[in-house]
């Protein structure tokens, strides 16, 4: 590792009148920067530049960042915690990247902590919340509602400016990278359709329904009956509109409601992209509804973010401004509910990089209607949500996220002997909307 902190270099902007400070307290500031920042990089390179100039230099080789701190608070605070203070200082516009974007800083960041870099206060920090993640995923009807108003219940015109056509808020099924995002989601439900080996007039329940898309995929495709829940306003409205728009209103329904409060029973439950808010302290409950809401010969999707290196806690940036509340879990954690709940899991799915290349979908066209999310919200928003995207892409490339796809039976004979009944079906599905598709 390098690091050197010299007075300034030529040509760096002259620092504002609140950026002068002491050279002592520069040269201290730098350090602070130094010692933070040595332990994590053990491949490429960060530069970094002070308020009054002052830069510095930490590791070596490519890629290269650089960045710079318009406040001497924010370098502080970057010391003391840097998971909620650099993205805190990127919304605040005290942090700017110089040399790469957001997305270079935080992959440079994360490629070096799963390579096992790290600084003793971070893991410190990270330990605590850890021990403390069952409180900040308590999650009782009163406060799930809250937790999904908090991002959900955003303007949906918000979403219409990087989602897929159909509003499929969740990760993508790519056959190859090169797949625009409309069709990966498209062959996402497919895929999950495939899974559910569905046959019409089945009853199906959507658990986290979003804005409707999958529920009305399946109601058209497979002749079924759906019933789906949210506890997001918008996404009800939006769902129930859009039913009735495409003439499914006597064969699709929406609810406003927990599906803790849900009684009926059903052939067919999917649940794509909501499990990471049931919060882990209520994992045991999740599955014995699951089982309880399930006729005999029922079969059961789960579609989850998971963690592939373990149990962890959410990122501190995250769970305070995107997802309070939220938790990706590690298999580990999950499937000894999925036992104590007397249900068997007929098959497990690992999408790796699907998400990844789902995230650059969305952050290319987030930033291509940048100026119209502005005029929605305002500038510190859209730095906001780009690193929300940039630092969610990032995880999945390069931090050990990976998305679950676990099939679910009450009776181990609910199922086929062999998983080919899903390629079959997937295929079939997709044959018969190319004969459809107008020439």
């Amino acid at each position: 590792m390098e690091h050197s902190f010299p007075q300034g270099a030529a040509g760096t902007r002259p620092a504002p009148p609140h950026a002068i400070a002491p050279l002592w307290a520069g040269r201290h500031v730098a350090r602070l920067l130094v010692h933070l920042f040595r332990p994590i990089l053990r491949q490429g390179t960060l530069c970094f530049t002070l308020p009054n100039g002052q830069t510095g230099t930490v590791g070596q080789g490519t890629p290269v960042v650089a960045i710079r701190l318009t406040r001497w608070r924010t370098a502080l605070r970057l010391f003391a915690d840097p998971d909620l203070a650099l993205g805190e200082a990127y919304m605040d516009g005290t942090l700017l990247i110089e040399n790469g974007d957001i997305y270079d800083f935080l992959a440079l960041c994360l490629t070096n902590l799963q390579a096992g870099g790290d600084h003793w206060l971070r893991r410190w920090r990270g330990r605590w919340r850890a021990a403390t993640r069952g409180i900040a995923q308590y999650n009782p009807l009163r406060v799930a509602r809250a937790n999904v108003a908090h991002h959900y219940d955003l303007s949906g015109e918000l979403f219409a400016l990087f989602l897929d056509a159909d509003r499929q808020y969740s990760c993508a099924y790519y056959h190859q990278p090169t797949d625009s995002i409309d069709q990966a989601q498209l062959q996402k439900k497919r895929h999950i359709a495939a899974k559910l080996q569905l046959r019409p007039g089945l009853r199906v329940l959507d658990i986290g329904c979003g804005w409707g898309g999958m529920a009305c995929f399946l109601a058209g495709e497979a002749g079924v009956d759906v019933t789906g829940l949210t506890l997001s306003t918008e996404q009800h409205a939006y769902a129930e509109a859009r039913a009735l728009r495409e003439g499914l209103a006597e064969q699709v329904r929406f609810h406003l409601r927990d599906y803790r409060l849900e009684q009926q029973r059903y052939d067919r439950i999917v649940s794509v992209g909501m499990f990471e808010h049931v919060g882990l302290g209520h994992y045991d409950e999740y599955f014995r509804k699951l089982a309880g809401l399930l006729t005999e010969d029922g079969v059961a999707l789960v579609h989850t973010i998971g963690r592939a290196d373990g149990p962890g806690a959410t990122n501190a940036w995250v769970r305070k401004y995107i997802f309070p509340g939220g938790y990706s879990p590690a298999l580990s954690e999950v499937l000894p509910a999925i036992e104590r709940a007397g249900l068997h899991v007929t098959d497990i799915e690992v999408l790796r990089l699907h998400y990844a290349e789902t995230l650059k979908a969305w952050r290319q066209r987030f930033l291509a209607n940048r100026a119209r999310a502005a005029a929605l919200y305002d500038e510190r928003f859209c730095r906001m949500w780009d690193m929300y995207l940039a630092g969610s892409e990032a995880s999945f490339r390069c931090d050990g996220l990976v998305v679950f796809q676990i099939q679910l039976a009450r009776r181990v004979e609910a199922l086929p002997l062999r998983r080919d009944y899903m390629v079959e079906e997937e295929r079939a599905l997709a044959a018969r909307q190319e004969v459809r598709a107008p020439i």
